[in-house]
Order: structure tokens, then sequence, then C-alpha cells
């Protein structure tokens, strides 16, 4: 496989040649990541020439229109689905709360429960707890208290009696980072007779998802963390959005992609989501990747995670080796997302700030993480200090990181 070209990866950002952002290494892209020159351009040019109210009779809202089309269409290309499971959304949080309506609707008065885990970021967890407001059981999935894993044991006994009729868990923890086995978990709530709601926020910017082969019912993430705009994206597929109560108005419930969507989302922030498989396809197109949409994501995908494993694996070491951090999640870096966080002797957030004295862009603190922080035995007060690279991140960053931990801690 070819390498990732990291010259020609990092020429797609702007922010690789700000006087303000390229100072600094930049390790807080967990917290959101830069945006691609492609939906820079395409937001320049909506906010430019199509910011009126799309699809009406005349050509900047006919062209508006268009570019909004296309980016549902594409993005649906990529992760092989329909154009019309993909819904746009002002969050990933907002898109979960929503749906967590819908789902309440659905299973009140049934007997049905539901399954959440302590691994999440609260955003996949608060929402879904609340159902017990309505009556709703909910079981949680725990993890290891020491390794933080998500055991497929553990998730083979809450689905035995089969009253569970939805598993709620992460892609990958944004703490704890290990990738969990989304094909294996969605198939067995599958067999259990249970949909699947995969929160995929701290996994999909080191790739976009393949959503048939990971077997989920809903797959959540966040575009501003993909190199995007500030937009929550929802893949729904249809015959569970269908089956769940409408959110939306009711003269908009037939269509799926505006079903869970009660207010009217940002246009110019959608038009420009398709500079996110603008991006894909040119990455594509300069490694040789060939093939339809989703095979071009598919082999993206692979060269991303080829060059954060490769990236990560020294800094993984180094913290390893350390008798004064815990280290948060496996050691391997195959094993997990390239995001490193660290449980430090004393408050973590006097550390990072020292990091961004020396060059460092990173942070610390719960990353609404409290719940699995908790079940580790962390304070929440205290804090982690989290380092988090993508597939743009060098070897020479990743060294410089090392370095300044070496004279911070």
């Amino acid at each position: 496989m070819t390498a990732l070209d990291l010259d020609f990866v990092r020429s797609q950002f702007p922010a690789f040649s700000s006087p303000v952002l390229s100072g600094h290494a930049f390790f807080e892209n967990a917290g959101g990541s830069y945006p691609c020159r492609q939906v820079v351009d395409r937001l320049t040019r909506f906010y430019t020439d199509r910011k009126v109210q799309p699809y009406g009779p005349y050509p900047g809202a006919q062209t508006g229109g268009a570019e909004m089309d296309e980016a549902r269409e594409r993005l649906a290309a990529m992760m092989g689905v329909a154009t019309h499971e993909v819904s746009f959304g002002p969050s990933t949080s907002a898109n979960t709360y929503v749906l967590a309506h819908a789902v309440r609707k659905w299973l009140e008065g049934t007997g049905g429960a539901v399954i959440v885990t302590d691994q999440d970021h609260e955003a996949n967890s608060g929402v879904w707890r609340r159902l017990a407001d309505a009556g709703i059981e909910v079981r949680e999935w725990q993890i290891d208290r020491e390794t933080g894993s998500l055991e497929l044991s553990a998730l083979a006994a809450l689905l035995a009696d089969g009253h569970v009729k939805l598993v709620c868990f992460p892609h990958c923890s944004n703490v704890i980072a290990e990738i969990n086995d989304v094909a294996a978990i969605t198939a067995m709530a599958r067999d259990a007779g249970a949909r699947t709601v995969v929160d995929g926020v701290s996994y999909a910017p080191h790739g976009f998802p393949d959503v048939p082969a990971l077997g989920a019912d809903v797959y959540l993430f966040s575009a501003y963390k993909t190199y995007g705009p500030h937009q929550g994206i929802m893949v729904i597929r249809e015959p569970f959005g269908m089956e769940l109560p409408g959110q939306a108005h009711f003269f908009n419930n037939a269509t799926l992609y505006k079903r869970f969507t009660p207010a009217g989302p940002d246009h110019a922030q959608i038009a420009a989501c398709a500079g996110m498989a603008d991006y894909i396809d040119a990455l594509a197109a300069h490694h040789g990747v060939a093939g339809d949409a989703l095979a071009r994501n598919r082999g993206v995908h692979d060269l991303m995670r080829a060059q954060e494993v490769a990236v990560i694996q020294p800094l993984l070491d180094y913290l390893s080796a350390r008798n004064d951090v815990r280290l948060l999640g496996p050691r391997e870096a195959g094993r997990r997302a390239p995001t490193v966080a660290v449980e430090l002797a004393g408050s973590a957030e006097p550390v990072s700030e020292a990091l961004g004295r020396e060059g460092i862009a990173c942070w610390a603190g719960d990353f609404y993480a409290v719940r699995p922080l908790a079940a580790l035995g962390i304070d929440g007060e205290k804090g982690v200090l989290r380092m988090s690279s993508v597939h743009y991140t060098t070897a020479d960053e990743v060294a410089r990181l090392i370095s300044a931990l070496d004279r911070v801690l």
C-alpha cells in the first residue's frame, strides 16, 4: 500500500500556513480538526453567492439547493448508504437528543430495555439514561475497571433475556480510545432482536465509516471533527428510521432525512460538507485509489490509519515507560484511535498550559467523559491530559511533543 503523502495532505489545510495556528504542533484534534481547503472554499462561496433561501426559482437559490443535495448524495455514497439515510443537524449531541425522544415514544409501555455503556461521552449516555424517567429499563454495559475495555461476554449477559430493543455504544471512547468491534457488537444485538446506535464522533476523524460493513442502524459523527464545518451528521438506516416516530413537522415525516430534523439545518454548512468528499476524492486520486465512492473511502481510510498508527506508537511507548503517568487504553497503536489521555499525579490543566508555552497545542479536563473517568477511578476535578492526532500529524510533531513532555513533566 502506498504511504500517505504528508506534504500533499498538509497542503490541503489552510491552517498549516496560518501565522496564528502554524506556530504550535496541534494535538487537540479530538476537540475539532482543522477544516480542509475544499470545505473553506465551499463555505466562502455559499456565503458569497448562494446565501438565500435554497431551492427557490432563481439562480442563487437553485445553485445553493443543488450544493446541499450534492453534500448529502456524495457523503452517502462514500459511506455506502442511500442518500435519504443521511441527516444533518446542528451537532451530534442535538441529533442524539432528538433520536432519544423518538425512541422514548417507540419503547414507552412496551417493556423493551435499552443498553448504554459507561465508556461514552455524555452525549451518547445521558440522553439514553433519561429514558428511565419514562419507565423504560436502562441497562449499563460496564467497562473493565482496569483496562477500560467493553467485553463482549458482558454484553451477551445483558442481551440474554430478549428484552433489549436498543444498544447504544461508541465506536471508540474520546479518552480510552480503544476501537470497539462494532461489527461484532451489532451482530450480537441483531441476533438478540435489538437495534444499534453507534457514536462515531471519536472514530470518524480517522476514517469515514463503511456503514454496511459495521452493521449499525444509526451511526452519528461530527463534521467539525472530520475536516468540515460545525454540523452533526446522522446516518439512520431506513427500516429503523421509518419505524421510529417522526420528530419533525408532520408534513416532513414522509422524508427520512427530514424526519429527525425538527428545526431547519444550516444551509451553508450542509453545502460545505461536500468539501469533505472533495478532500477524500483528492487523497484517493493523488494516491492512486480507484473504484466507486465507497471503495475510494475505504482506501483512504486505510491510508489514514496506517499513517496514524506509525506516528503515534512512539508516544505510546514513551508514556508507557514512565512511572509517573497512567496511560488510558491500549498501548498498541493499531488497537486504538490516536487520542492519547493520561492521568497525572496532580491536576492536568497546569501541564496543558505549560505545554502550550512549549509550542504544543493540547488540553486537559474531563472532556464530557465523566462516567468512564469515574469508572477508572480518576478524579474528574483533576482530569486527564489529552493529546490527540489525526492523519496529518507528522512524526516530527510527535517528537516535539515527547521532548516538551520531558521538560514539563
